[in-house]
């Protein structure tokens, strides 16, 4: 069963996972501090380039499956046009409201 991404627990998940799900990759950023970083499968990777390749460019869409860590942790169905669909994990990192790191991965 999918949960709406508007009944998600944390405001800043939610809004990232809105924003992911609307392609609006400035939503997207204002969601983030200045200084963000991420992880894919256990590696840091450029945020910019990642977020480009992974969710912007090709379509990318979270389907969330589950919730939580009070709403610090999803477990999602990711598609996006270069992948198809899979089964990820993702762990946030919430300071003063927006997300200041994001590891992501599969489940």
């Amino acid at each position: 069963m999918t949960i709406a991404p508007a009944k998600l627990t944390d405001p800043a998940v939610r809004a990232f996972v809105t924003a992911v799900n609307a392609g609006d990759r400035e939503a997207f950023f204002h969601v983030l501090t200045p200084d963000a970083t991420m992880s894919d499968d256990g590696s840091d990777r450029d945020l910019d380039q990642w977020v480009d390749r992974e969710i912007f460019g090709p379509n990318g869409r979270m389907d969330v499956q589950t919730e939580s860590s009070g709403g610090h942790a999803l477990v999602a169905n990711f598609t996006n046009e270069t992948w198809g669909e899979m089964r990820t994990a993702w762990r946030f990192t919430v300071d003063g409201g927006k997300i200041s790191r994001f590891e992501t991965g599969q489940a």
